[in-house]
Protein backbone atom coordinates (compact mmCIF):
# COMPACT_ATOMS: atom_id res chain seq x y z
CA UNK A 1 0.00 0.00 0.00
CA UNK A 2 3.00 2.21 0.99
CA UNK A 3 4.72 1.91 -2.59
CA UNK A 4 1.47 2.50 -4.78
CA UNK A 5 1.13 5.76 -2.54
CA UNK A 6 4.55 6.79 -3.20
CA UNK A 7 4.39 5.68 -6.65
CA UNK A 8 1.12 7.77 -7.29
CA UNK A 9 2.73 10.81 -5.47
CA UNK A 10 5.38 10.73 -8.10
CA UNK A 11 3.67 10.36 -10.98
CA UNK A 12 1.84 13.34 -9.71
CA UNK A 13 4.49 15.61 -9.31
CA UNK A 14 6.23 14.61 -12.56
CA UNK A 15 3.09 15.53 -14.43
CA UNK A 16 2.76 18.59 -11.94
CA UNK A 17 6.29 19.67 -13.32
CA UNK A 18 5.90 19.02 -16.61
CA UNK A 19 2.59 20.80 -17.22
CA UNK A 20 4.58 24.06 -14.97
CA UNK A 21 7.72 23.87 -17.25
CA UNK A 22 5.17 23.95 -20.52
CA UNK A 23 3.47 26.56 -19.22
CA UNK A 24 6.52 28.50 -18.29
CA UNK A 25 7.49 28.05 -22.06
CA UNK A 26 4.60 29.47 -23.28
CA UNK A 27 4.44 32.78 -21.80
CA UNK A 28 8.03 33.80 -22.41
CA UNK A 29 9.30 35.51 -25.82
CA UNK A 30 12.52 36.28 -26.91
CA UNK A 31 13.70 40.29 -26.70
CA UNK A 32 16.94 41.02 -28.73
CA UNK A 33 18.77 44.14 -27.63
CA UNK A 34 18.62 44.47 -24.49
CA UNK A 35 20.84 41.77 -22.80
CA UNK A 36 24.32 42.48 -20.61
CA UNK A 37 27.52 41.85 -22.27
CA UNK A 38 28.33 37.98 -21.71
CA UNK A 39 24.40 37.80 -20.08
CA UNK A 40 22.61 36.44 -23.47
CA UNK A 41 20.50 33.23 -23.28
CA UNK A 42 21.45 32.04 -26.61
CA UNK A 43 23.99 31.85 -29.12
CA UNK A 44 23.76 34.99 -32.19
CA UNK A 45 25.84 35.74 -35.85
CA UNK A 46 28.52 36.97 -33.40
CA UNK A 47 29.19 34.88 -30.42
CA UNK A 48 29.29 31.00 -30.23
CA UNK A 49 26.65 30.22 -26.91
CA UNK A 50 24.75 31.58 -24.05
CA UNK A 51 26.91 33.86 -22.15
CA UNK A 52 29.57 35.49 -24.56
CA UNK A 53 27.96 38.34 -26.18
CA UNK A 54 30.56 40.92 -26.19
CA UNK A 55 28.79 44.60 -25.41
CA UNK A 56 25.54 45.33 -23.64
CA UNK A 57 22.78 46.26 -25.51
CA UNK A 58 23.87 43.67 -28.58
CA UNK A 59 20.80 43.93 -30.94
CA UNK A 60 21.35 40.28 -31.95
CA UNK A 61 21.45 38.60 -28.63
CA UNK A 62 18.72 37.95 -26.91
CA UNK A 63 17.18 37.00 -23.10
CA UNK A 64 13.74 35.37 -22.55
CA UNK A 65 11.36 37.54 -20.74
CA UNK A 66 7.95 37.26 -19.89
CA UNK A 67 5.10 37.35 -22.78
CA UNK A 68 4.59 41.17 -23.39
CA UNK A 69 7.22 42.33 -21.31
CA UNK A 70 9.43 43.35 -24.37
CA UNK A 71 7.60 46.08 -25.55
CA UNK A 72 7.74 47.48 -22.20
CA UNK A 73 11.48 47.61 -22.36
CA UNK A 74 13.44 51.30 -23.68
CA UNK A 75 15.52 49.24 -26.91
CA UNK A 76 13.50 45.89 -26.50
CA UNK A 77 12.64 44.18 -29.81
CA UNK A 78 10.82 40.74 -30.73
CA UNK A 79 12.95 40.37 -33.57
CA UNK A 80 16.93 40.89 -33.92
CA UNK A 81 18.27 44.07 -35.46
CA UNK A 82 21.64 44.31 -37.44
CA UNK A 83 23.93 45.75 -35.58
Amino acid sequence: MKSTLALAAAVTAAVAFAGTAIAQEAKTEKCYGVAKAGKNDCQTATSSCAGTSKKDAQTDTWLAVPAGVCAKIVGGSTTPKKS
